[in-house]
Parts: structure tokens; C-alpha cells; sequence
């Protein structure tokens, strides 16, 4: 069986930068097990199949090299990207996917694409510090002094954990032992520190547990979280906040949240660059 696919990156403004993603358009008859083998053979931190496309609406399914996602950030944007781009849907879109449906919004011009998450929902914070601390090897004294580590969903449960400054982010690396029990108790797979470098600028790394992948170099599924806990918490004022990831890794990423908060309740807008990168075909025996 020939699969064709398409490979992107997504939050950034050029190819080979940013979050890798491979999409099939498909719609391809593949049970979840040829699924979860082809997400491991292509290794990005997520691959994405498509069941159904057609008019305004489309249906993807998610998976990691490890495990399917309800939902996630990049695979988001970089799947309508394609769709849009290559005339199977229109735009604005709503993409249906095990978590629910996503308003997402196309520029292909632009070379941009922006969607709506889910209102979050703030779990409660981790009275652990110095457990929060070792899990990124780093001290107390390098996680934030008056903000406190939270779990916060807008569709993936993500902890975040706030740091004094950049340099700590710089610094942090996951130590798998602390982590993933920490990130059991916490019910995520996800640890998302960050440090506030202005006004409305944030710099964040993430550490995963089980999704097959050790560190992600943009995190759309936790840049959600982040901007509606550090509005919830005051340090920012709704609006556009702009976050940095993926230095570290080699993978320069930007990704732009837009968080609104008031009587009809939260809205949280997460958008970035989508770069072509390539295309291509598996040639299975399926």
C-alpha cells in the first residue's frame, strides 16, 4: 500500500526550525496499531492522520511515537495548514478530534495558522518544590519565589512551572526518576518551565514522560496553559504574549497565545508560522 505524506514545521517562519509534524491527508484504512508503527518510524514528536475531509470540517486523529493524544498544539495547525493549502478544506475550519472540536484558522499566504483551545481549567499547585525543582535538576532557589507550579488544561493537562529567570531554563535538564513520578502524581505528561523575560514575552522548554519523546521544541498544547496561568496569576494582562522554545534543542520555535478573560469567560487563541518542508510516500505491506 503507497501512503503518501507531507512533512512541516510549525512555529516558525522557515523551513528545518520550529516543530516537526508529518501529516497524512489520507483518508488512509489503517487500524490504531499501523497507526502507532508509522508515528514511531517517522520519530517526530507527533504524526497525524486524517480521516475525513470535506468543505469547512475535517477529522484527524494524533499520535506520538509512544501513544495516541486526545489533542495537541502543532499538529493542529500544521495538519489544517496542509488541508487548506492544497484545496481540501476551507478556512476558517473545524477540526474534529477525540477531545472535541477546534476552531482553526488558515493564512497560506502568510504562511500562518492560529487556533482556539479549549477554556482552561486550573488544577491545583504542587506543594512539592523541591521535588518540582529535582525533576529539571535544578535547586529551589531556581524555581520562581512567589509563583507556585500548576496544572492547567486547555485540552492536554500540563504542569507549569514556573523559574526565576531564563538562565534557569537554560540550565534545566530532566532527570527521569524525579520526573515522571512527579508527573504521574500531577495527572500530565508534561512538564512546561518557563521564565517571564518582559512584559508579555515568556522563554519555555518542555519535558515529556511516556509520549516517546525526551524534550519538544514547541508545545502548543502548553503555550495554552501557560498564557492562562500566568493571566490568572496577574503577571500578564490578557492580550498576545509571545513565548520562546526550542533553542536548546536545536529547533528555534515561536508561538503566539492571545488570551482573553472576563464575564463571558476565557478565551485562548494559539498561533504560529507553518513552513512546507517536504512530501513523500510509505510503501508498506499493510
Amino acid at each position: 500500500m503507497r501512503i503518501p505524506f507531507r512533512l512541516v514545521d510549525v512555529f516558525t517562519d522557515r523551513p528545518l526550525a520550529g516543530n516537526q509534524l508529518c501529516v497524512i491527508p489520507g483518508p488512509v484504512d489503517l487500524d490504531d496499531l499501523q497507526r502507532q508503527a508509522i508515528a514511531a518510524e517517522i520519530g517526530f514528536s507527533e504524526t497525524t492522520f486524517v480521516t475525513s475531509a470535506d468543505g469547512n470540517r475535517y477529522s484527524m486523529r494524533i499520535f506520538t511515537p509512544a501513544k495516541e493524544l486526545p489533542f495537541a498544539g502543532h499538529p493542529t495547525l500544521g495538519t489544517a495548514f496542509v488541508l487548506v493549502s492544497e484545496g481540501r478544506i476551507q478556512t476558517p475550519a473545524t477540526q474534529s478530534i477525540p477531545a472535541g472540536d477546534v476552531e482553526v484558522e488558515v493564512d497560506v499566504q502568510a504562511g500562518f495558522a492560529r487556533m482556539r483551545q479549549f477554556e482552561p481549567r486550573f488544577g491545583p499547585f504542587v506543594g512539592d518544590r523541591e521535588k518540582v525543582a529535582r525533576a529539571a535538576t535544578l535547586s529551589e532557589d531556581d524555581l520562581h519565589p512567589d509563583l507556585r507550579p500548576r496544572a492547567v488544561w486547555t485540552g492536554l493537562n500540563q504542569l507549569i512551572v514556573p523559574l526565576r529567570d531564563s538562565e534557569a531554563v537554560v540550565r534545566a535538564r530532566a532527570d527521569p526518576e524525579v520526573l515522571w513520578p512527579l508527573l504521574a502524581e500531577a495527572d500530565t505528561d508534561t512538564y512546561y518551565l518557563f521564565a517571564v523575560t518582559g512584559d508579555d514575552t515568556a522563554k519555555a522548554r518542555m519535558f515529556g514522560s511516556d509520549v516517546g519523546i525526551a524534550e519538544d521544541p514547541a508545545t502548543g498544547s502548553a503555550a495554552g496553559p501557560l498564557g492562562a496561568y500566568l493571566v490568572e496569576q496577574g503577571v500578564m494582562r490578557p492580550g498576545l504574549i509571545t513565548v520562546s522554545q526550542g533553542a536548546e534543542i536545536g529547533r528555534p520555535s515561536t508561538l503566539f497565545v492571545d488570551v482573553g478573560s472576563g464575564a463571558g469567560g476565557w478565551s485562548v487563541h494559539v498561533g504560529g508560522g507553518v513552513s512546507k518542508v517536504g512530501e513523500g510516500a510509505f510503501d508498506l505491506p499493510l
